[in-house]
């Protein structure tokens, strides 16, 4: 009697879940030793660290996109479109949503996966911290059609600006957040304005931009030391890009930005890139345990705490450390611990931090 296969399903496209896919469908899937499913809601894959450059039209989403159905065929895994709105631990079968098109017509109705190991990557989104105005009047930049968004508003402003030779003043874009995304837009605002200039859009010079970067800390890109910081800080003040730190937005409205300091800050174009959580669905599904931003809460073998057949990589999970504090998300790379699928968890922390041994 054939042994079915081992079902491995792994939800979230991002750079952690589709390295999975890809490095346990090489290893396990082309040799027919478990099937491999990749979910995602999306079409195609694009590095979330590039969307800032999207938005500023520097980069193209049709050329660097990666088709996942493409991806799945070339690395021996299968690929399933759609979202998930349930996990059902005792059937062990996650339910996908259905599918409409534009018009709101159904192509795919509601179904269910079964898995034998469900991995959990769905990455982050921004948290606006619940700040008054931010979800209705700023733009957040979690995916290709926010950056999108961002890159037509900016289109407008600045050809508005054009056709009226800036006799309407300058373009205000403001951008909250100091950390990689907030400073790379900022940065990149400057080098969109010159390639404009050069396409025709009279006038356009990087006088006409204003953008205000505000960071609620002491320093902008935190995470880095403070030596790089303060050369990107110097950096961006040369470009002309006003930064701020130690400055916290307390609302947003359709004209700009209100502070603490009781600054008001305007803004034509307003970016939130301040904090991240992860998706507000994962808050109760599947009766997992999660923390106050959402993420799934896992051991050092990256299990959920409350289901040994469910694991969370990534931005999305969160895993203590004995002495304290928290293991940083590693979702750029998957290193060969995931390979290991046959192997009972039992590395250290740092071996199973990085790593799935399903």
């Amino acid at each position: 009697m054939t042994t079915p296969l081992k079902k491995i399903v792994i939800v979230g496209g991002g750079a952690g879940g589709l390295e999975l896919a890809t490095q346990l469908g090489r290893k396990l899937g082309r040799h027919k030793k478990a099937k491999i499913t990749l979910v995602d809601r999306n079409h195609s894959h694009l590095w979330k660290p590039l969307l800032h450059e999207v938005a500023t039209g520097s980069l193209d989403e049709g050329v660097d996109a990666l088709s996942y159905l493409a991806h799945a065929r070339n690395h021996g895994f299968q690929f399933q479109l759609g979202s998930v709105v349930d996990i059902n631990r005792e059937g062990k079968t996650i339910t996908l949503g259905e599918l409409r098109n534009e018009k709101g017509e159904l192509l795919v109705a509601e179904r269910k996966l079964p898995y034998d190991t469900l991995v959990m990557a769905l990455g982050s989104t921004s948290n606006d911290f619940n700040t008054p105005g931010v979800k209705e009047n700023c733009i957040f930049l979690d995916n290709p059609h926010q950056a999108r968004r961002f890159h037509q508003e900016m289109l407008n402003l600045f050809l508005k600006y054009s056709a009226n030779l800036g006799a309407n003043g300058k373009v205000n874009i403001a951008i909250v957040g100091g950390g990689a995304t907030g400073v790379e837009l900022s940065a990149e605002l400057h080098n969109a304005v010159k390639q404009l200039h050069s396409y025709g859009y009279k006038g356009l010079t990087n006088e006409a931009l204003n953008v205000t970067l505000v960071e609620a800390g002491e320093r902008i890109l935190p995470a880095l030391p403070p030596r790089i910081s303060g050369a990107a800080h110097n950096e961006l003040t040369k470009l002309g890009v006003r930064v701020l730190t130690q400055t916290m937005v307390t609302s947003a409205d359709a004209g700009g930005l209100h502070t603490k300091d009781g600054e008001y800050i305007e803004a034509d174009l307003m970016v939130w890139a301040a904090g991240i959580k992860a998706p507000d669905f994962m808050k109760e599904i599947g009766g997992l345990e999660t923390n106050r931003i959402n993420q799934l809460v896992v051991e050092p073998t990256l299990q959920t705490t409350r289901d040994a057949d469910i694991f969370a990589i990534g931005d999305c999970a969160s895993c203590a450390r004995p002495e304290g504090g928290f293991v940083p998300p590693r979702a750029g790379g998957a290193p060969d611990g995931y390979l290991r699928a046959e192997q009972h968890p039992g590395a250290d922390e740092r071996q199973t931090a990085e790593g799935i041994h399903l």
